[in-house]
């Protein structure tokens, strides 16, 4: 991930040296391929050629030229449509490194770059070697540890402790904040939370992360103040896990008419990608398995339950709604399946 956020070539085992697009520090660097992701790749009008259910499924293109760094950035960059509406002709074609092809992809999501690459390019320099095994290894949720733990009185809470949790090599340090005394016969009240800078910090309203913060944190309040407890796990994992960039290209397909779900996949990135086991992790971690979770997601229920930890009741939880986010609860209501209260 490093070598990518500096844009530098990589080879994954069985594959063919793949230089990211949007980070390239190659200027020279030329290919008859692309790499993208089959969510972008339908934004082309190569769904039909090659017909991908999974948006993450990766998709080879070649073009009629080679693609120089001008030409792969419009295709990879959708903020980039309207300036250069004519692409193409492009048609897909067969892979046989589909595993290789789909650990990149993974790794560019969570580099937070654009899931694109020039694949096998002139110029491009030594490549950085990886293996699907070690993406497998980095994203092990058994791998994780508590790094260390104080008690963090707060304007929720002031009996509160927050722990820290890391994994190694993994630069990511998601937190608990437990709040109330742990009374092993009351089940905690847990809240599920992944970081959202606009939202938690500036008080964006484009979303309802913040108020849904504090609201959850309110709650747990009131559950420590009637002799239970609660736990909220902060999970660094930026735009439902494709990071703060893409999260704010995501805002700008946004300003021009489409949904969270359809700029997302405009992007070439899922829709859902956060890390739904490291959150089960540290409720194990801190001797929790069965909650009372705080959401109006059921498919968060669904992950945690696959996970290993019992889910014995839902507790609903709104907040946040105002004129600026309307579209983006009723998407998630009506294309991601959130409930209502």
């Amino acid at each position: 991930m490093d070598a990518l956020r500096h844009g530098w070539p990589i080879e994954v085992a069985g594959g063919p040296v793949l230089l990211p697009v949007e980070t390239a520090a190659a200027p020279a660097a030329q290919a008859q391929t692309m790499l993208l992701s089959a969510a972008r790749a339908a934004t082309l009008k190569l769904a039909n050629q090659r017909e991908a259910a999974d948006p993450r499924s990766p998709v080879l293109i070649r073009g009629a030229e080679p693609f120089g760094l001008g030409s792969a950035t419009a295709v990879a960059d959708p903020a980039l449509d309207l300036a250069n509406p004519l692409k193409g002709p492009f048609v897909a074609m067969g892979m046989e490194w589909t595993r290789s092809a789909e650990t990149a992809l993974e790794l560019a999501r969570l580099a937070g770059i654009l899931p694109a690459f020039l694949v096998a390019p002139h110029a491009a320099g030594e490549p950085v070697t990886v293996s699907p095994a070690d993406l497998s290894a980095w994203t092990d949720p058994a791998r994780l540890f508590i790094a260390t733990r104080a008690q963090l009185p707060t304007h929720a809470a002031e009996d509160a402790e927050i722990l820290v949790f890391r994994k190694p090599d993994d630069l990511r340090e998601h937190a608990a904040l437990v709040i109330g005394k742990r009374r092993a016969e009351r089940v905690p009240l847990v809240r599920v939370h992944s970081e959202c800078l606009t939202g938690d910090v500036f008080g964006s309203l484009k979303c309802d992360c913040g108020p849904q913060l504090d609201g959850a944190l309110a709650r747990m309040a009131t559950e420590a103040a009637g002799g239970g407890w609660g736990a909220l796990l902060y999970l660094r994992q930026e735009g439902r896990g494709i990071g703060l960039v893409n999260k704010l290209r995501a805002y700008r397909l946004q300003d021009q008419g489409f949904d969270t779900v359809d700029a997302n996949e405009r992007l070439g990135l899922p829709d859902e990608a956060r890390d739904f086991p490291t959150a089960a992790a540290m409720l194990r971690l801190i001797h929790v398995d069965h909650v009372r979770l705080l959401t109006n997601n059921p498919a968060k229920v669904a992950a945690l339950e696959h996970a290993g930890i019992s889910v014995v009741e839902r507790v609903p939880h709104e907040q946040g709604g105002n004129r600026h986010n309307a579209r983006y609860l009723a998407t998630k209501r009506d294309r991601a399946g959130h409930l209502l209260g």
